[in-house]
């Protein structure tokens, strides 16, 4: 094993669906944990740990079927031998040693304090416990990897008996001794003089560490221990993980991929597929994405400032520490209150409106942004409402249809089944070609009648319209002293069946009124796009 070893390599080994999986509301399903383990393959992870088989059946059925991954590692984790079996009687042991992975992660605890208040045994039972089950596994030809619970908290109230646990698995041929900071309390200053410790008697390319997120350091920890000589790193998917969560692989690996000199399995070029990856979990786990998480997060390359945008278009370096390509991330330049010209021309650029044509106009079109932000809009989120407003202001749009007037009504009542129900009713008059049109159209919600009565009254001049799908909606009261009679800001994203997806503002003391008015700008946007 000694000859494998490689010193200026760091190994990633990701727990998502493991200890990710402790999170509370987090229950994957065996499906689940296929998609997510093959984006981790394409990613180029050392070491998947798929679940502990024996505690649960989604686990038993995952390790049932076969991987065949392209690069990676599957690993079962599971515990010690229980203080009472011999190792190769533990049932927990067998469990994993009969899953066939090549590769077992066991924990086991390394603080006096927790083995005397946990489990109730003596230290030297909680040695041989460590280094029977390593040995037992290292028997059957399996790479073994010892999780040291509760490491940095035993070190600093027992450094000695801390440092034994960690040498009882390095004596037994463990690959792996990964030091964890399980309680999430330790600071960066305290792990790198821990783990400096540490490697004086243990080389860094058998330690690993394990940070939990309670003090926001996780990542920190990570960095600095791998900094000060640990040789892999386990964490998370989005920091997944119970309490606060893990480490955030999404943030370790592009930093020690990019800003050090330290070899690694995921190639510069696979970073590319980080922000998939890191979707792909939110999708499965039906959570908004973390719009401002580093490298991947919507907003991780937004700028508002027009000083910074400014500079921006001049050298993207003065304001970005990598390009956002590198993790599959885009730029993404904001218009609101806060903006400069810069700004108008970047995002010109974006909508494909050349501002160079219409310099002229620019410091009109800036002030109707901010007098529109003034009120309420938000361009930042609606940058299809934002190219709408610059056609209107620079060059004028089409009248594709003009609202004579609109009614809704909420109808709550006992249906025939005897179940109580709520019925919106829309009534729509719009003027197209100098006709007028009424049509009346009932939905689930006022918006929903709202849209489908508007649209029935278009599609026979529009038909490109009949294949819209709003996709979400979402409604924020802006003044919020005024109760009932505040003025509310209404967000409404629209896709078709090409996979385009867009996004439209509306404000107003009236949520139906602002409703409509994001609803307008939705079609509106479809119909410039189809002219």
């Amino acid at each position: 094993m000694e000859k494998d070893l490689k010193p200026n390599k760091v190994y990633f080994f990701d727990t998502t669906l493991r200890d990710g999986q402790q999170t509370t509301g987090v229950d994957f399903s065996v499906e689940d944990k296929v998609k997510m383990s093959n984006a981790l393959d394409d990613l180029g992870i050392d070491y998947i740990e798929g679940g502990w088989p024996g505690s649960n059946p989604t686990d038993d059925s995952f390790f049932q079927s076969p991987k065949k991954f392209k690069s990676s590692n599957l690993v079962a984790f599971g515990m010690t031998r229980r203080p009472t079996a011999s190792a190769s009687n533990d049932p927990g042991l067998n469990n994993l040693i009969n899953t066939n992975v090549k590769h077992i992660c066991i924990v086991g605890k390394s603080s006096s304090y927790q083995v005397e208040k946990a489990l109730g045994i003596s230290k030297s039972d909680n040695l041989k416990m460590i280094g029977e089950s390593i040995s037992y596994i290292k028997s059957k030809g399996i790479e073994a990897m010892y999780d040291a619970e509760h490491f940095f908290d035993g070190y600093k109230s027992d450094p000695q008996f801390a440092i034994d646990c960690l040498l009882e698995a390095f004596n037994n041929n463990a690959r792996w001794i990964v030091l964890c900071d399980t309680n999430g309390g330790t600071l960066p200053s305290e792990v790198e003089s821990i783990v400096k410790d540490v490697v004086k008697k243990i080389p860094g390319e058998r330690l690993g560490i394990h940070a939990h997120n309670d003090t926001e350091n996780a990542v920190a920890n990570s960095l600095i221990a791998v900094n000060s000589g640990v040789r892999q790193v386990q964490g998370t998917i989005n920091g997944l993980g119970e309490r606060c969560g893990n480490a955030n692989l999404v943030s370790v690996i592009p930093s020690i991929v990019l800003k050090t000199n330290f070899d690694t399995s995921v190639p510069e070029g696979n970073l590319n597929l980080l922000k998939k990856t890191s979707l792909l979990l939110d999708e499965i786990l039906n959570r908004q994405p973390n719009s401002q998480q580093p490298y991947v997060g919507e907003n991780a390359f937004s700028h508002k400032g027009g000083l910074h945008v400014s500079a921006i278009n001049k050298d993207p370096k003065t304001y970005e520490h990598i390009d956002p390509k590198t993790v599959g991330n885009t730029r993404k330049i904001v218009i609101s209150d806060q903006s400069g010209r810069s700004n108008i021309t970047s995002l010109l650029n974006t909508v494909g409106i050349n501002p160079d044509d219409h310099k002229d106009k620019l410091d009109f079109l800036l002030q109707k942004v901010k007098e529109h932000e003034f009120k309420g809009y938000a361009f930042d989120q609606a940058l299809a409402s934002f190219e709408i407003l610059a056609r209107k202001t620079l060059f004028g749009i089409p009248d594709f249809f003009e609202l004579v007037r609109f009614k809704v009504i909420d109808d709550r009542r006992w249906n025939a089944k005897g179940e109580l129900v709520t019925e919106s009713e829309a009534t729509v008059r719009i003027v197209v070609n100098n006709e007028e049109f009424m049509n009346v159209e009932v939905g689930n919600g006022p918006v929903n009648a709202l849209d489908k009565a508007l649209r029935k009254s278009l599609m026979s001049f529009y038909p490109s319209l009949e294949d819209l799908e709003l996709t979400d909606f979402k409604v924020r009261i802006l003044s919020s002293e005024k109760g009932t009679d505040a003025i509310v800001r209404v967000i409404i994203e629209t896709k078709d069946k090409s996979g385009a997806i867009w996004t439209t503002v509306g404000v107003s003391t009236n949520i139906i009124d602002a409703s409509y008015n994001a609803l307008r700008e939705s079609l509106i946007y479809k119909l410039i796009k189809s002219s």
